[in-house]
C-alpha cells in the first residue's frame, strides 16, 4: 500500500524515475481497487460510476508513474504513446516497464534503488 500512496502523492510528477516494484504495486492495488469497485457495482445494481470515477481520478497517477518507469529504462516518456497503436502498443510499453532500469544515473536522474 505504500508504493500506491506513493504513486498517489506524486500524481503529476513526470520528472525522475520510478523502480519497478513502484510501478508493479501501483499496478495491482489499482487493479485491486477497480475488481472491488466492479464487484460492489454489481452486488448493489449501480451502473459503472463508481468504476468510471475511480479511473478518472488515478488516469494522471497512472499515466504519470508510467513516464516514470520509462525514464529509468532509459527511454523518453513519449514511448507512453505507443499505447495509441492497438493490440502491439499496449504488448510493447509492458515489455518496457517490465525491463530492470538503468544502474546509473542517466538524464532523468539518479537510480531510484539507491
Amino acid at each position: 500500500m505504500y508504493w500506491y500512496l506513493k504513486v498517489l502523492k506524486n500524481y503529476v510528477g513526470f520528472q525522475g524515475r520510478a523502480r519497478r516494484k513502484e510501478y508493479w504495486m501501483f499496478i495491482l492495488f489499482d487493479i485491486i481497487i477497480s475488481i472491488a469497485l466492479a464487484i460492489v457495482e454489481s452486488i448493489a445494481g449501480l451502473s459503472s460510476l463508481l468504476t468510471g470515477l475511480y479511473t478518472l481520478a488515478t488516469l494522471l497517477p497512472a499515466i504519470a508513474v508510467t513516464v516514470r518507469r520509462l525514464h529509468d529504462t532509459g527511454r523518453s516518456g513519449w514511448w507512453y504513446l505507443l499505447n495509441l497503436i492497438p493490440l502491439v502498443g499496449p504488448i510493447i510499453v509492458i515489455v518496457f516497464t517490465c525491463q530492470d532500469g538503468k544502474n546509473s544515473e542517466n538524464k532523468y536522474g539518479p537510480n531510484p534503488k539507491r
